[in-house]
């Protein structure tokens, strides 16, 4: 095998869930592609990093100055769903019933693997909340002890405030990826959600 197609196969193995047989798969599929196929999907990949960075209000992914929810005139400016990464605002968005606005942390908390609030950048939410006037904050969280442990030091951070604190009801199930909730799940999570005692 030649070189340049066994570095492709290791590199395609960085993706997550890709082994050895996929990622074989992969390099020789993107070796037959036809050039300008080929081109484009090479264009596409080695421009991301340069054009995409995180939304300074919300840090949702941009290749603007503000994402498109942040810009949109449109968006109810007094709900905000506080996720934990760019992928659940994804999952939330994808199923088009949510039109507040967003805040994506950088992880959960979890004092066991050394992720403290600061580590997600917990303060930039804070700041948020001071300065824009939400009467309503839901935490969408999976639930686990790191989600759990979120969303009450949120709640006890914020509790002093005039603003409803929500969280996303059961139908997730405990220690459940969001990644792989399906939308009813998740539809029904967001539509039921309670508010934190």
């Amino acid at each position: 095998m030649p070189d340049s197609l066994k570095k492709l196969i290791e590199s395609l193995k960085y993706l997550p869930g890709v082994g050895d047989k996929t990622a074989q798969r992969y390099a020789f599929s993107i070796l037959d592609m036809p050039k300008e196929q080929f081109d484009f999907f090479l264009d596409n990949v080695s421009n991301i990093q340069e054009k995409i960075h995180l939304c300074p209000i919300c840090n949702n992914l941009t290749e603007n100055d503000l994402c498109s929810i942040c810009s949109d005139s449109l968006r109810n400016k007094e709900t905000l769903c506080v996720v934990e990464d760019v992928k659940s605002l994804f999952l939330f968005e994808s199923l088009g019933i949510f039109h507040g606005v967003y805040h994506v942390l950088k992880g959960l908390i979890s004092p066991l693997d050394g992720v403290n609030p600061e580590d997600i950048e917990l303060d930039k939410l804070i700041e948020r909340v001071e300065k824009e006037n939400f009467k309503e904050i839901i935490l969408a969280f999976k639930p686990s002890v790191e989600g759990e442990t979120t969303a009450l030091y949120i709640k006890k951070i914020l509790g002093d405030k005039n603003i409803v604190i929500s969280r996303i009801a059961s139908g997730v199930p405990i220690g459940a990826d969001m990644e792989y909730m399906d939308s009813m799940t998740l539809e029904r999570a967001l539509l039921d959600r309670k508010n934190l005692e």
